[in-house]
């Protein structure tokens, strides 16, 4: 595939989706055909799965929440990412599966065998560069409106820290991959902290 694939991860309120904003149009200003995506989304069926995990009101165990994520992933892999790479394009996506080591493993303790086993299975694909925008909870609620808080945004800050220590572990673990930046830093300051870990793939490409 010649395309490459960028995630972006972080607990809420990091600035993502303004950061992949960006993040294209520096790459479109490079000549790189780009193509901006979500987890869960992406599909019908995924967009389906993100409003039931995110604004339903009813129960889930902790384990159907997690399948559901890869349900949601794997139908996005199939007929979104791969056929894009394939293409040449290159794809940048908000979460994706450093998303459940830390929100399933790290915020509800799943066990993390598990997490990996469902990547083995579903999971043909892996990022060439994952932006990791690091941030102290406790600056969330400054951050989001919240009055429109989703399920998730309305976790505890114990919660937001767990994922926290769990995404750096990732990053730990995965240092060739995952690329800290610190979010509290100003939005411009993010972006060029990014374009900096990009610029490697971006000079190869050219």
């Amino acid at each position: 595939m010649n395309g490459k694939l960028i995630t972006l991860e972080g607990v809420e309120g990091t600035g993502k989706s303004t950061q992949i904003a960006k993040l294209a149009d520096y790459l479109h200003s490079k000549g790189i055909d780009t193509y901006t995506t979500q987890e869960p989304g992406g599909t019908r069926l995924g967009e389906e799965i993100r409003r039931w995990l995110l604004e339903s009101e009813h129960p889930t165990s902790e384990i159907t929440e997690l399948l559901l994520f890869y349900a949601a992933r794997t139908e996005h892999i199939v007929q979104k990412i791969k056929p894009k790479l394939q293409r040449g394009c290159w794809v940048i996506c908000d979460r994706y599966v450093d998303s459940s080591y830390a929100y399933q493993g790290g915020g509800c303790d799943i066990q993390l065998d598990y997490i990996a086993q469902l990547n083995r299975m579903a999971v043909s694909v892996m990022p060439d560069l994952t932006i990791l925008l690091d941030m102290d909870p406790k600056y969330i609620w400054q951050r989001l409106n919240i009055a429109t808080l989703d399920r998730f945004e309305r976790e505890n800050e114990a919660f937001f820290t767990r994922v926290r220590q769990a995404y750096l572990q990732c990053a730990k673990n995965n240092s060739a991959r995952i690329k800290v930046v610190n979010a509290e830093q100003s939005i411009a300051q993010v972006t060029q902290a990014i374009i900096e870990q990009l610029e490697p793939l971006v000079g190869r490409h050219n």
